[in-house]
Formats: structure tokens, sequence, C-alpha cells
């Protein structure tokens, strides 16, 4: 019960997270202008309208894999709607290869110049690699295996969030000019993507928490041994 309050929880702070984003990206800032003015460090010329449509795709899909991702760790929706959960699973992983796809564009644009976008690059790599760890894992009904590596793709949809939180921490508690505290923050949000995954893994998704529960279909998935 206390689990499922949680889940509830999550799921109620993440629409509202998303009802921000989409209202700040196309209603109150459209042009980004207010993000665009702090950007310092940019080694090329920004082509504008196209950065702001590439920005665009990649809010979008970006919204799209975080909302897919969510309904997919429902355990009720797994067992009761297994093939809206398998749609729904494609959903999500064609979005988190179009946010990659994007923010491949964009990574060279960020402030911080080449270390900055190095780091988005090597999140671009690490992100759907996770991703089709957990595909082939399910393939090969390895449902614990797939969970896990769920676990630690879908983390990556709040790397912005990271991004910005400890941006915010180093410019503001540490007094860090606003370049630096950016590539502090992408650095850190890396890092964090990876800690918090292994760290929910550790207490939600461990081998032998998972196997207990109702999350294996007799007859479909059997846990690994």
């Amino acid at each position: 019960m206390k689990t499922s309050r949680l889940f509830a929880f999550l799921l109620v702070t993440i629409s509202l997270y998303l009802v921000y984003v989409l209202v700040d990206n196309y209603v109150v800032d459209p042009q980004a202008e207010q993000f665009l003015a702090l950007k310092t460090g940019i080694d090329r010329v920004l082509n504008l309208p196209v950065w702001l449509n590439v920005m665009y795709v990649h809010v979008a899909f970006a919204t799209i894999a975080t909302a897919s991702g969510a309904m997919n760790f429902s355990k009720y929706i797994r067992n009761r709607f297994r093939g809206f959960h398998r749609v729904n699973g494609y959903i999500y992983v064609v979005s988190v290869m179009l946010v990659v796809l994007t923010s491949g564009y964009m990574a060279p644009y960020s402030t911080g110049g080449k270390p900055v976008s190095v780091a988005y690059n090597m999140m671009n790599i690490v992100w759907p690699a996770f991703t089709v760890i957990a595909i082939m894992r399910i393939k090969k009904k390895d449902l614990v295996g797939h969970l896990r590596s769920m676990v630690r793709s879908y983390v990556f949809c709040f790397t912005n969030v990271f991004v910005h939180t400890m941006a915010f921490l180093a410019e503001q508690g540490l007094r860090l000019p606003h370049e630096t505290s950016y590539t502090f923050g992408v650095f850190s949000a890396f890092a964090l993507n990876l800690l918090i995954a292994e760290l929910i893994i550790a207490i939600f998704y461990a081998p032998s928490r998972v196997a207990n529960t109702s999350l294996y279909v007799k007859g479909e998935i059997q846990p690994q041994k």
C-alpha cells in the first residue's frame, strides 16, 4: 500500500512538472529568450529558427518519454493491459531516440562549450544503450533485468532537472560564474543519473524483491536464476 501511494504521488508530481515544461516552452517563452540570454562560451554561430524548431521537437518527445515511461512502471498496467504496456514501451523507445537525436544537434550550442557538449553526447550514448538493453532483456524473458535497465534508462528523463538544480546550487550557493556553474550542473547530472538509478534499483527492484511480487505471469515470464 505504501509503495502504491508513493507511486501515485510520483505520478502526480511528474504530471505537474510536465505541464510546467510544456507551458514554459510553448506558451510563456516560446522563443527561449530567457534561456538563450544566459548562454556563454559558445564557439559557433547559432541558427535561431533551426535551433528553436529542434528544441520544440526535443521538448515534445522528452515530455512523451517521461509520461510513457512513468506509466509503464505501473504494476496494474503491466499485469492487466500487457498489450498497452508493450505498445507504450515502444513509444518510449522511439521518443528516447528522438530526444537523443535532437540533443545531439543542440549539444554544440550548450553553455560551457566543448566540455559540456562532450558530456551531453556521452549521455546521448548511455541513455539509448540502457534503453536497448531493457528491450533485449524482456525479449529474453528476463523481467528483473528489464526492470532494472528501464530504471537506469528512465532516470535520464530528468537530466534537465538535475542540470538546472545543481547549476543553481553552484551559482547561488558557491557563487561560481554562470558558465562554470552550468558545466558543474551537467557533469553532476550525469553522475546523479547513474547514482540515483542504482539507489532505486537497490531499494525497489532488487531481484529478490521483484521475484516475490505478482510481476511474473505463469507460462510467460519466469524469474531468472
